[in-house]
């Protein structure tokens, strides 16, 4: 299974690619496959920079062809101006997914966090830090690709090869992928 993590953001969108496979031990394991960042310049406005991004992330559907979208849940914090932004980054990068006739996974940050580093409040530095560890990077990458990879890396550690027959079974009932 070939995963893409993101990242929404409306300024700055990170992505993250990684594998599943069976290692050595007979063990499900993630293998790192690519990561960046889609950019729009700040001074655009909203829908020239969601624009930008979108052409963006088809381009990297299309170059490293998954087999499903992770995406991580808006949260709202103090300010509701960004978390309108953030949502409607996110809704942008569903619409591209979609029309890419890919699923989506969606996972809480908390979860996101905690899967990765072990607690569900650790900071930007400390998912940086176990990303590169997990997936063994030898440097770290910018914080909003190592977002997306942490988000990837929870897809893959949430579907292990009997997740994904169970979710498969699911889907194939009707019902919806976790």
């Amino acid at each position: 299974m070939r995963i893409l993590g993101l990242d929404p953001g409306s300024r700055v969108c990170g992505y993250g690619v990684v594998e599943t496979y069976v290692n050595a031990r007979g063990l499900p394991d993630l293998r790192y496959i690519e990561c960046g960042v889609l950019t729009a310049p700040a001074d655009h406005a909203m829908e020239d920079r969601l624009g930008e991004i979108a052409c963006g992330l088809r381009e990297v559907i299309d170059e490293f062809a998954p087999t499903v979208v992770a995406v991580e849940d808006v949260f709202v914090r103090e300010n509701p101006r960004s978390a309108l932004a953030l949502a409607q980054a996110r809704g942008m990068a569903l619409a591209v997914i979609g029309l890419a006739g890919l699923r989506v996974a969606s996972y809480a940050p908390a979860l996101v966090k905690k899967t990765v580093t072990g607690s569900g409040r650790a900071d930007k530095e400390q998912i940086g830090r176990m990303v590169k560890m997990l997936i063994g990077l030898r440097a770290l990458p910018r914080a909003d690709a190592s977002d997306a990879l942490a988000v990837a890396i929870t897809h893959g550690r949430v579907c292990t090869p009997t997740n994904v027959r169970i979710v498969a079974s699911v889907v194939r009932a009707g019902g919806a992928p976790p």
